[in-house]
């Protein structure tokens, strides 16, 4: 008995030291209670335009001069959403690259025309510190992306 004690008390001051995952809660608290894969969210991205929704994946890309936005990448379907912000609402930080996130907010639907288009990627170009060849842009296009209100950064 007497080990059994012993045993218990090492186990429990083990556990009480040992560090807990870290996390990084970035504006309002988080209220759905689960968080679907991004790539379940954007098989069907027009099922859910004007909802609350909560989406959990890999940060790939963050704004590089504002932080105003965040990229989560599905491991398993490779499909990504953008979660957006208001600048000085949130800022997601630089170093969220390669971490695991869950994200909340309003999914919304945008249509571009080809010339929304092309400022909007050579926008996201020039925060990129990539180049842009406006040409390689042929028409209009749609896209969902995730009014943010919460996010959850996983170390």
């Amino acid at each position: 008995m007497r080990r059994s004690i012993s045993a218990f008390a090492l186990l429990f001051a083990f556990v009480a030291v040992w560090p807990a995952a870290a996390e990084t809660k970035l504006g309002q608290p988080l209220t759905l209670k689960e968080a679907m894969p991004v790539g379940d969210l954007m098989t069907d991205p027009a099922a859910h335009v004007g909802k609350v929704v909560q989406v959990s994946g890999k940060v790939t890309e963050t704004c590089q001069m504002m932080g105003c936005w965040m990229s989560l990448t599905d491991a398993k379907s490779n499909r990504r959403v953008r979660i957006k912000v208001k600048d000085g609402e949130m800022v997601f930080p630089k170093s969220a690259v390669g971490k695991m996130a869950i994200a909340e907010g309003t999914l919304v639907k945008l249509e571009l025309t080809r010339e929304q288009a092309i400022a909007a990627a050579k926008h996201e170009a020039e925060e990129q510190g990539r180049s842009f060849n406006p040409g390689s842009i042929k028409s209009g296009t749609t896209i969902y992306q995730i009014a943010g209100t919460s996010a959850v950064l996983l170390d």
